[in-house]
C-alpha cells in the first residue's frame, strides 16, 4: 500500500483522494509521503523487522497447539475452558515467552483454532477393539447386501417448544434475542434412514415409548413390503428391547433383524449425524415457532426435503459416518 500511495501522490493524487481509493486514513497517506521525502524507497519498509526476533515463532506455536490438546484444569488452573489471557499465562510457564492478547489472537487464527462446543459423551464399556469389531460387521452387512434385503439405520430425536440456543450471525454491538415459552412442551419422532439410499421414514409420538418403536417397525413393514429381511441397525435404549417391544417381535416381527450397537456410541450410528444432526441445525436451533405442532410441521417439512436430496443424490454438506 506504501508503494501505491507514493504513485498516486506522483501523479498529483490528493492525499484525500488517495486514502478513498486505497481504503486507509488521511494520516497514513500525509505519514507515508513524509517518510519517502525523508528516506526514500527505505522509508516504505515495514520498520516492524527492528523488532527484533518474534517472540511468537513456531516453537511457541507448537506449544500452545500443545496446550490446547487438554483442559486448563489439566495444568492446574480452575476454569474449565480456555480463555487468551490463560493461554498466554500458560504458555509463559513452559516457554518462558509473555505476548500480548493481540499476538495471541493472531496466532489462534494462523493455528485455525476455533471457538466451539464440546459434545458430552458417555463412557463406552466395551473395549476399543469389541466396539471395532461390532461396527465393522454392521458395515460389511451394509456392502454385501442381497437385493432382496434392506438395512436401515434407526434412532429416536427429541423436539422441544423450548429452543436450542445455536450460534448465528449478528451486527457489532447487538445480540440476537431468542424467545422461549413459559412451560417446555415435548414431542418426539422414530426415525429409520436406508443405509444405501439415505431414504427416511418416520413417525411421531408424544412419548418416547415402546409404542412409538413399534409403529415405526409397522410402517417399516409397509415401506420394505417387496423385501425378505429388514436389517435395523439401532442403539441400546430400553424401548428398543422391552418386554411390549419382544412380544411385538415374537408375533410379527419375523422379517426383522436387529443389530444393536455399541452402547454409548452415537457416532456410530450413521441416523444420529447424517439426519437428526442436520435436523435440529436446520429447525430447532433459535427456533421461532409459538406452538409444539407448529416445530412438528418444520421438522416434517425438513424431513420430506431430505428425502428429495436422498432421492436427487446429492450430497451431503457435511460428511456423516
Amino acid at each position: 500500500m506504501r508503494y501505491l500511495i507514493v504513485l498516486r501522490a506522483d501523479q498529483g493524487h490528493s492525499g484525500k483522494r488517495i486514502a478513498q481509493e486505497l481504503g486507509c486514513c488521511c494520516a497514513t497517506v500525509s505519514r507515508t509521503i513524509r517518510r519517502y521525502e525523508t528516506f526514500g524507497e527505505a522509508g516504505l519498509i515495514d520498520r516492524r523487522e527492528d523488532n527484533g526476533h518474534a517472540k511468537a515463532d513456531d516453537l511457541y506455536a507448537q506449544t500452545v497447539a500443545w496446550i490446547l490438546e487438554g483442559s486448563p484444569q489439566d495444568f492446574f488452573h480452575r476454569r474449565p475452558t480456555w480463555t487468551r489471557r490463560l493461554l498466554i499465562a500458560t504458555a509463559k510457564t513452559y516457554t518462558g515467552v509473555t505476548v500480548s492478547r493481540t499476538t495471541m489472537g493472531r496466532l489462534l487464527k494462523r493455528l485455525r483454532v476455533r471457538r466451539g462446543r464440546p459434545k458430552p459423551l458417555a463412557p463406552c464399556p466395551w473395549s476399543d477393539a469389541a466396539r471395532k469389531r461390532r461396527v465393522a460387521v454392521i458395515h460389511a452387512l451394509i456392502e454385501t447386501l442381497p437385493a432382496e434385503a434392506a438395512c436401515v439405520w434407526e434412532d429416536e430425536a427429541d423436539l422441544d417448544l423450548n429452543p436450542r440456543i445455536g450460534f448465528d450471525w449478528m451486527l457489532p454491538g447487538t445480540q440476537r434475542c431468542v424467545m422461549t415459552p413459559g412451560k417446555n412442551v415435548k414431542r418426539y419422532l422414530a426415525g429409520a434412514m436406508d443405509a444405501k439410499t439415505d431414504r427416511a421414514v418416520w413417525v411421531r409420538g408424544e412419548r418416547k415409548t415402546s409404542r412409538l418403536f413399534i409403529d415405526l417397525l409397522k410402517k417399516l413393514l409397509n415401506e420394505y413390503a417387496d423385501k425378505t429381511v429388514i436389517h435395523v441397525v439401532l442403539d441400546n435404549f430400553i424401548i428398543h428391547s422391552s418386554r411390549q417391544t419382544k412380544l411385538w417381535m415374537a408375533e410379527f416381527g419375523h422379517k426383522f433383524r436387529l443389530h444393536f450397537l455399541p452402547p454409548y456410541c452415537p457416532d456410530d450410528n450413521r441416523i444420529e449425524r447424517k439426519l437428526w444432526r442436520e435436523l435440529h441445525a436446520n429447525v430447532t436451533v433459535n427456533h421461532r415457532c409459538e406452538t409444539i405442532e407448529e416445530l412438528m410441521g418444520e421438522a416434517v417439512h425438513y424431513l420430506k426435503s431430505h428425502n428429495r436430496r436422498a432421492r436427487l443424490g446429492v450430497r451431503e454438506l457435511r460428511p456423516a459416518i
